[in-house]
């Protein structure tokens, strides 16, 4: 079985759980701090708010049942999807959505070698 990580991700006062590929893990942190970073630069009039990942872990359990760990390749679809949205063709987007669809790229291979 597969080594996985979780990102934890804040927005206002709720959290987010990602299970990512533990090989992968680091790679989401980074694109969400950049997102957070240029996502200000974006001049489009919808632009999607992000939560801002403030920790990973290699184990995690749970305790109420209203919290849900969400899925690496969930997520990212979700990104995407947000992102592609956006009505601007401009530097950021343009290279933001790269960096989203990169990794995308890369969870999809990583899940169709692992057969899940």
């Amino acid at each position: 079985m597969a080594s996985m990580r979780y990102v934890i991700l804040q927005q206002d006062c709720n959290l987010r759980f990602v299970e990512m590929p533990s090989d992968y893990a680091y790679q989401l942190s980074a694109l969400n701090l950049r997102l957070n970073k240029e996502i200000e630069k974006l001049t489009a009039a919808e632009v999607p708010s992000l939560p801002r990942a403030i920790a990973e872990c290699n184990e995690l359990d749970l305790l109420q049942e209203s919290l849900q760990i969400t899925s690496g390749l969930d997520y990212i679809n979700e990104l995407e999807a947000a992102f592609s949205a956006i009505r601007e063709e401009n530097y950021p987007l343009i290279s933001l959505l790269t960096e989203i669809r990169a990794l995308q790229a890369q969870l999809e291979q990583w899940y169709e070698e692992e057969g899940q």
